[in-house]
């Protein structure tokens, strides 16, 4: 059964065309490392909530949105694995200035309990 890595990260409003590129330079490399697939996705319909929030959880400040990103993967072995490569391919150096704040990034590791389609 598939193996999801999912994240989520707050990121200015100003920054979406940097992280966006980013992104779109870091998924066919998690695609050569096993990924089968890849998605980023700009929040556009976030409510607000009393006790918590997509906003909440990464302590948004003005001005940032979030994203929500998932990367599925065939099994949790091949995620393993291929988190082991990425981590090791020169072209995930990071940016000299990331377009987002690490520290209020979360994320983890989902085995599939429902899959449909």
């Amino acid at each position: 059964m598939a193996y999801i890595d999912g994240f989520v990260v707050p990121v200015s409003e100003g920054k979406k065309e940097a992280y966006r590129e980013m992104a779109a330079t870091a998924a066919p490399i998690f695609r050569e490392h096993g990924a089968t697939q890849v998605v980023e996705a700009w929040g556009n319909d976030l409510p607000r909530g009393k006790a918590t929030d997509f906003f909440m959880a990464v302590k948004a400040e003005e001005g940032e949105n979030v994203v929500f990103s998932w990367i599925i993967w065939p099994d949790k072995a091949a995620r393993d694995a291929g988190w082991e490569k990425v981590m090791a391919d020169e072209r995930m150096k990071p940016p000299a200035e990331m377009p987002f704040d690490g520290k209020r990034m979360f994320w983890g590791g989902f085995e599939p309990i429902v899959q449909e389609g």
